[in-house]
């Protein structure tokens, strides 16, 4: 009787292996509890074909979807981190743009939440590091991977990046020119201008630009920054800034 009940309890111990099957097995059910949005679990899974099968094709596919279910599941710096050991691991993958663009993503989503909105946090007085860091993610799929079915996508959510981090570029320089520190109110507009052409703040750092070269005694330069303003802002709307061709974002969507 005893005999029976440890056989039992032997049965019962391979049932409950999470990698009965083998990889493909453990992998199958990794990827239906994704498609389930059972996200702990697949992140459990996931990480057990990269332990415990390493070297099946299985276990390097999982590598790459790790970073979608950590990216899902909320766990940022776990996808980050996935992501940075796929790139730095697999330089040549043919999915690598895949493993850029979910990083992208989660600094992108990591920038600003819907509570911070819903609340109206001013959100331009924040130093936009995770924006920086999805900018330059995005622009990775975009710059090196341009037949991406990503790059599209990526290129719609650095025109957003571009104009959160102009409007923080413009932020400061109203600081500074509260302060009376014309020189670095005027060079951080001219940094606005020349690093985010397009953004319409673009508008606003030429005003800040005409000012503070005024205030200076620069007249040369206020007179150039002023005929920038006349040729790209006649009369009185504020329709977004016109990019002036000093920046080439063009490469990216112009």
């Amino acid at each position: 009787m005893g005999a029976l009940a440890l056989l039992g309890a032997c049965k019962s111990s391979r049932d409950l292996d999470p990698a009965k099957g083998g990889p493909a097995a453990v992998y199958q059910r990794a990827h239906t509890s994704l498609d389930n949005q059972d996200y702990d679990n697949a992140i459990r899974l996931y990480e057990l074909l990269v332990t415990r099968f390493p070297f099946s094709n299985e276990g390097r596919q999982a590598r790459l979807d790790l970073i979608y279910a950590y990216y899902k599941g909320r766990e940022s710096e776990s996808a980050i981190d996935q992501a940075d050991t796929f790139i730095r691991e697999n330089p040549t993958h043919p999915r690598i743009d895949y493993a850029w663009y979910i990083k992208g993503m989660v600094d992108f989503e990591r920038s600003a939440n819907f509570l911070e909105r819903w609340l109206k946090v001013d959100l331009d007085a924040r130093p936009p590091q995770t924006a920086r860091k999805s900018f330059n993610s995005f622009r990775k799929v975009v710059e090196e991977y341009p037949k991406s079915e990503y790059a599209h996508d990526a290129r719609r959510r650095m025109i957003q990046l571009r104009n959160r981090l102009a409007d923080y570029e413009i932020y400061v320089a109203r600081y500074y020119v509260k302060r009376g520190a014309w020189i670095a109110a005027a060079r951080r507009a001219k940094e606005c201008i020349e690093q985010y052409d397009g953004a319409p703040a673009v508008r606003e750092a030429l005003e800040i630009m005409i000012e503070s070269y005024d205030k200076l005694g620069m007249k040369e330069l206020a007179d150039q920054s002023r005929s920038v303003y006349d040729a790209n802002f006649r009369g009185d709307s504020k329709e977004p800034a016109p990019k002036t061709g000093q920046h080439p974002w063009w490469k990216f969507w112009g």
